[in-house]
């Protein structure tokens, strides 16, 4: 729990820092990383490789069985729920590859030797591809089902994966901030756009009459 309440404070400062605080910050953000990279323990440290692991399969597994249980019932609103899901993933995806290679900021672990890598990590830091698409998927689903039963369980799982990054060394926590908000500003935007296309479709069928 102490670590949980340092990183936040950490990733608040990221936001809103002055200068010197954020000066502060790249120097206290490493000593995070050299912490969790000396307090590992093994039962821990699977589990937070597992659940690294695993978020790319749950991130595609979600859309696709809402599809095939919107296929199973007949349901159209599930459908366009699964394609919306689809979508914001995508444009998170992207937006990601698009910042991390403009950015080019190198892995915590290439560029500190006290900071040791638990699990894989290749393309730049910045900012955390596992974490924008965790967000994407919360937020997207939250959207589609805004119920406290999907929301809630939905959060904890994106934000077990951001600190899964942070344990297991391999981003820094202004990657993670970086990645919720690219993750949850693609899910909400997409959605947005949609709107946007459904009233356009809807002005073009049913035009206003002038009279």
């Amino acid at each position: 729990m102490r670590k949980f309440l340092v990183v936040a404070t950490t990733c608040l400062l990221a936001v809103t820092g002055t200068q010197a605080q954020v000066a502060f910050l790249y120097r206290f953000d490493h000593g995070i990383l050299r912490e969790f990279s000396e307090d590992r323990r093994p039962g821990t440290t699977h589990f937070f490789q597992f659940l690294s692991n695993s978020n790319n399969d749950i991130s595609l597994a979600v859309p696709a069985s809402l599809f095939v249980a919107g296929l199973i019932r007949q349901d159209p609103a599930m459908k366009k729920n699964a394609l919306y899901i689809t979508e914001s993933f995508a444009v998170s995806s992207l937006a990601t590859i698009a910042l991390k290679y403009g950015v080019n900021r190198p892995r915590p672990f290439t560029t500190d030797s006290l900071i040791t890598k638990a699990s894989d990590g290749g393309s730049p830091s910045f900012p955390s591809g596992h974490t924008s698409e965790a967000f994407s998927i919360a937020t997207s689903l939250s959207i589609a089902y805004p119920h406290w039963y999907v929301i809630a369980p939905a959060y904890l799982w994106a934000s077990s994966v951001a600190f899964s990054r942070l344990y297991l060394g391999v981003h820094y926590p202004t990657d993670v901030i970086a990645g919720a908000v690219v993750g949850s500003g693609s899910a909400w935007l997409t959605y947005k756009a949609n709107q946007w296309l459904v009233r356009r479709r809807d002005q073009r069928h049913h035009p206003a009459n002038p009279y």
